[in-house]
């Protein structure tokens, strides 16, 4: 196996950065406040505290704060955004507790330098879809929008407050649609976005109801999170939160996620193209479609790839999947593989598919994927100390991999497997083109 090391080995380079325009910069309100730190006359003190980026601590920095938000419609974006950009190189924003900040417009903050961001209250998006479709930040992936665009370097979102996206009007206009189908017009906001970021930390918030995927991140390094809650809950039993999955990437080196809950309707954990050094530790997830590695291979003639992850002490309860690996087949699709994988640890209960390894990914028909399947390599995978109930769906299954014939799978080995299902026993375990033993008994499909 190779060494937990090289979960943290630092990729050759990143994309190059996105040209989004910076805004012109606002003037801060006669209400906003900055107060300087205690120790701001002591700057060649040599004992002072540095965080992990070798920047100053909460307690050294100017801290700044601005006007609450009277109510709903009662938009503070340009004194928030006049307020990052005081707090900007070495400062703090502070959004108070019990007080809400509503955002209405889209805002670029892609400048950022060596910034806290200190939310105690509740950060609310507006829910005026006529506008966030006309106003927004475009992703050309999966056709992803965004309120907003976190970049630069050094930026820490942090405290016991709330960024709510407010997403049960999106929910119920979206109710019928698909993320994925191509006739698709009606995007929906991503809650959280960087691009072009270095050293990104987010610790304690809660993430709520977000219109679609709750993080991505997008060409950015280093990115952090810990002690988060994400949620997304209908109010309408016949439109249900869709596509809110909890995190999202591409092209990134070095993801962490660390002690967080997620409660959504779709992934709880699903980096996709070109995310490489990935380490999720103490993941909790209720109703998701599991901790996903891709999907990838979906854009014709592309290279996708996603290599070395540990994934280890997850709970998934009451789910489509567990641990899963996906890719795209069909006509019009890409290439590439997923390497050096590590699901330790995994208590799965009430979950479909507890283990998967799906390369029919999608609306995608059988015949459509014998005639064009799967080209994207899956080796070195480990599943080691699984164990938990399905949901007895797909009977005395608990395992299902099943490689591309237009793919090699290779090194795929599973370990202290402890699986039962509701539907009878013996559990089983489909292996069907792995080449190789993957360390357990297996039946092919036919068999199961």
């Amino acid at each position: 196996m190779k060494s937990v090391a090289l979960l943290l080995s630092v990729a050759a380079s990143l994309a190059a950065a996105s040209a989004i325009a910076v805004e012109h910069e606002a003037h801060v309100r006669a209400d906003a406040s900055i107060t300087l730190p205690r120790s701001a006359a002591s700057n060649c003190n040599p004992h002072k505290q540095k965080d992990n980026w070798g920047n100053a601590v909460e307690k050294d920095r100017k801290r700044i704060t601005i006007r609450a938000s009277k109510n709903d419609r009662d938009d503070i974006s340009d004194e928030f955004l006049s307020g990052i950009k005081r707090a900007n190189n070495g400062g703090l924003l502070h959004l108070e507790k019990d007080k809400t900040y509503v955002i209405g417009k889209k805002l670029d903050l892609s400048f950022l330098k060596d910034v806290y961001v200190k939310i105690d209250g509740e950060l609310k998006f507006t829910d005026n879809i006529t506008y966030w479709q006309a106003n927004n930040f475009f992703y050309s992936f999966q056709n992803s929008i965004t309120f907003w665009v976190w970049g630069g370097r050094d930026i820490k979102i942090y405290g016991s407050g709330t960024i709510n996206g407010n997403g049960q009007a999106w929910w119920d206009g979206f109710a019928g649609h698909e993320i994925l189908d191509p006739n698709n017009a009606y995007y929906r906001p991503i809650l959280f976005l960087t691009d072009n970021a270095t050293n990104v930390e987010v610790r304690g918030i809660h993430m709520k109801d977000s219109p679609c995927w709750n993080n991505f991140f997008v060409r950015s390094k280093n990115v952090i999170f810990d002690d988060v809650y994400i949620s997304a809950v209908s109010t309408n039993a016949s439109s249900l939160p869709k596509n809110t999955d909890g995190f999202d990437s591409f092209n990134v080196d070095g993801l962490t996620v660390t002690n967080t809950r997620v409660n959504v309707g779709d992934d709880c954990f699903s980096p996709k193209p070109n995310t490489t050094n990935i380490l999720v530790q103490n993941l909790w997830c209720n109703g998701t479609h599991g901790v996903s590695m891709g999907s990838i291979g979906q854009y014709a003639g592309v290279k996708d790839i996603i290599s070395n992850a540990l994934l280890q002490n997850i709970t998934l309860l009451n789910g489509q999947n567990g641990a899963r690996l996906k890719a795209w087949a069909g006509a019009d699709v890409g290439y590439g593989y997923i390497s050096n994988i590590t699901y330790r640890d995994i208590h799965v209960e009430n979950t479909d598919n507890p283990i998967v390894l799906d390369q029919c990914y999608f609306n995608v028909n059988q015949t459509e994927c014998a005639a064009h399947p799967s080209r994207v390599n899956i080796t070195d995978v480990r599943f080691i100390n699984v164990h938990g109930t399905s949901s007895g769906k797909n009977g005395r299954v608990v395992a299902d991999l099943t490689c591309s014939p237009g793919a090699t799978c290779t090194g795929i080995y599973l370990q202290d497997i402890n699986i039962t299902s509701p539907a009878g026993s013996p559990p089983e375990i489909v292996c069907d083109g792995i080449q190789g033993g993957i360390g357990v008994p297996c039946v092919s499909a036919s068999e199961a």
